[in-house]
């Protein structure tokens, strides 16, 4: 499994970005996928998780609202649609997959595959 995340750049706070996250590999539909993200100095941290059938998703409370997560099984793609942006949400995000997952685990250790990261800055 290889995962490929895009998407960052540089955004005034109020702002949109959209991240995607690309899969390769056999049967996307069979993983979960996450974001999270990392701010400089701090722990790496869960940003919201979508289940297989895009049916199902729990997000972190510091984006809930703000943030959208969907999926493309057909395309193998995951997607972060980011709204009303804040400076506290620079960081590098991830994308991660667990195969079989569900939306109950917020861990880093729970997924087994990782995007290397893509820079999201929001300026004030």
């Amino acid at each position: 499994v290889q995962l490929q995340a895009s998407g960052g750049g540089l955004v005034q706070a109020g702002g949109s970005l959209r991240l995607s996250c690309a899969f390769s590999g056999r049967s996307f539909s069979t993983y979960s996928m996450a974001w999270f993200r990392q701010a400089p100095g701090k722990e790496r941290e869960f940003v919201v998780v979508i289940d297989r059938s895009g049916s199902n998703t729990n997000f972190a409370d510091s984006v809930k609202s703000r943030f959208t997560i969907s999926r493309d099984n057909a395309k193998n793609t995951g997607y972060l649609q980011m709204n009303s942006l804040k400076p506290e949400d620079t960081a590098v995000y991830y994308c991660a997959v667990r195969k079989y997952g569900g939306t109950s685990r917020a861990s880093v250790d729970w997924y087994d595959d990782w995007g290397q990261g893509t820079q999201v800055t929001i300026s004030s």
